[in-house]
């Protein structure tokens, strides 16, 4: 088998074969191969090397954070953030290895899990076209490599920088919160990852939830050191990070990169079932009432995932991350990455074999959004009136997620990431 040095040499050469392929079709070929929020990244940055604002470019609703970063396209060279976004994907492929590695998986295992992400056809034209996604799945992944190596203060900086970065990192909050337990990880002590090879019997049958719940008598211990710190730390980087931003560019940064991605109602097509709602109602102010109902099933679904495996995190992240993607208001392309960066993580601890059940999700999750595709271009591009269709079609599409999610469920071995603080105890005392 193909070295993880190998692998990643080759993923990062194949990576600037692509970028350079890009240059030559967005120069001779009608439809561009960069993504079309590249360019607006890029003209952000241009206003703010001007010292300007960069929300002064239309459709640009993100942290300045990002703009800052991708300056050299403005000074340098234009592709700069293509490269910078496509090391961040290499990144990916590399804190993946090191979370496995934590938990004593095998290279073999390791490097499999990794090619999950490094040859996905759908992740490594990401980074290449120009989306920013790969920075924040990468921030994700080092997110849990300090919390595995009870690192939490750093764990704390980094999650704070990316809440800002991106908003929808802030649903890992609870989780973390709850798997910073005393019983499983005290401070100023390195914690003991559980092994990849142990086996919880009856694993189908769900998880053990005797570490996952709180008796009456150990509420007190709820507020622990860690959690106040990770709080405490995670809550100024982000309020830090954001007072300067508002400080810089006022209400525009705030309406356009928070307020909106928390009120957004996108009349046009994409994958959710909400958006044929939006779109007859969108001439009609849409009720403060409404928009809640929309988050209830989102809301209700999150925290069922987070109190059954925020002990195992990656697993949690994994399922938190596919829900949110279902059941969100708005869903575009880009956000499948959120979870295809979590789902190497966790493929070792899966009793789902490729052939037929592995096929079987791919294609249900392929077939159907080919569908939603295929009504999506006969509206946009023939101009056929095929709302409701496409609609259905976005129907048949969450259905297909939460079939997949389901199976992934009940083939996953759940097994808490840390070891009980009891059982080190016991295993020091034997020692002795």
């Amino acid at each position: 088998m193909i070295t993880f040095r190998w692998l990643l040499l080759l993923s990062a050469i194949f990576r600037i074969l692509l970028i350079l392929y890009g240059e030559w079709q967005d120069t001779h070929m009608e439809v561009r191969y960069t993504d079309v929020d590249y360019f607006v990244f890029s003209d952000a940055a241009m206003l703010m090397s001007l010292g300007k604002s960069p929300y002064q470019r239309t459709t640009y609703r993100y942290s300045p954070m990002l703009a800052f970063l991708l300056i050299p396209n403005a000074r340098l060279h234009h592709s700069w953030g293509k490269f910078l976004f496509s090391a961040s994907d290499l990144l990916v492929g590399i804190f993946t290895r090191d979370i496995l590695k934590l938990r004593g998986v095998p290279d073999n295992a390791c490097t499999l899990s990794v090619m999950a992400w490094l040859l996905n056809p759908f992740t490594f034209t990401i980074g290449t076209r120009g989306n920013c996604e790969p920075i924040v799945c990468a921030s994700i992944l080092w997110i849990i490599i300090c919390i595995m190596k009870g690192k939490v203060y750093q764990a704390a900086f980094w999650y704070g920088l990316v809440v800002h970065f991106r908003i929808y990192p802030i649903i890992y909050a609870l989780p973390i919160i709850l798997v910073l337990d005393p019983r499983h990880l005290q401070s100023g002590q390195t914690p003991l990852l559980t092994d990849w090879k142990t086996h919880r019997p009856n694993s189908q049958d769900g998880p053990d939830m005797s570490n996952a719940s709180y008796s009456p008598t150990s509420v007190r211990s709820i507020m622990t050191r860690d959690r106040f710190l990770f709080g405490l730390v995670s809550g100024s980087v982000f309020l830090s990070c954001t007072g300067l931003s508002f400080t810089l560019y006022g209400w525009d940064f705030l309406n356009e990169a928070l307020l909106y991605h928390l009120t957004r109602t996108d009349p046009r097509h994409n994958f959710s079932i909400y958006f044929y709602h939006i779109y007859l109602q969108y001439e009609h102010e849409i009720s403060v009432a409404e928009k809640l109902v929309s988050f209830l099933p989102q809301f209700a679904v999150q925290l069922v995932l987070i109190f059954s495996f925020a002990w195992d995190l990656p697993f949690c992240f994994l399922t938190q991350t596919m829900a949110f993607v279902a059941f969100n208001k708005v869903i575009t392309a880009q956000y499948f990455v959120w979870f295809f960066c979590l789902l190497p993580v966790i493929l070792p601890w899966s009793g789902m074999k490729l052939k037929w059940e592995g096929v079987s999700c791919i294609l249900c999750w392929m077939v159907a959004q080919t569908h939603w595709l295929m009504w999506a271009y006969l509206l946009e591009f023939r101009g056929y009136p095929v709302f409701l269709q496409l609609w259905l079609a976005s129907l048949l599409f969450l259905a297909a997620n939460v079939s997949v999610l389901i199976m992934i469920i009940r083939r996953h071995r759940y097994v808490p990431i840390f070891q009980p603080v009891h059982t080190i105890s016991k295993s020091a005392g034997k020692l002795e």
